[in-house]
């Protein structure tokens, strides 16, 4: 059974980075032909994709979040990570990873990210 356990700050302050990592258990991050991606929903909103990484450690990103978001790997820890740049209270919601590109087979139960002052 894989497992996804997201961590990191609740709380961010404008301006700054929001940084997230994934802790996936049960399964190794570098396993063919394996997606791990970053999800996210702001409150009333629906399920927004961020990006992904591979396998092999390519990386896509959402043309609207692309210029904002950075997602790299530690293979050691089988952990995934997530950068997002200049967030705005805009950047507030609640976090996911997951494995997959576009169907998810398994996720993690979501970190609340708060970005205020």
């Amino acid at each position: 059974q894989v497992q996804l356990q997201e961590s990191g700050p609740g709380l961010v302050k404008p301006s700054q980075t929001l940084s997230l990592t994934c802790t996936v258990s049960g399964g190794s991050i570098t396993s063919a032909y394996y997606s791990w991606s970053w999800i996210r929903q702001p409150p009333g909103k629906g399920l927004e994709w961020m990006g992904v990484i591979t396998y092999d450690g390519n990386t896509y990103y959402s043309p609207s979040l692309k210029s904002r978001t950075s997602i790299s790997r530690d293979t050691s820890k089988n952990q995934f990570s997530l950068q997002l740049i200049s967030v705005t209270p805009e950047d507030t919601a609640v976090y996911y990873c997951a494995r997959g590109l576009t169907e998810y087979t398994y996720w993690g139960q979501g970190t609340q990210v708060t970005v205020s002052s």
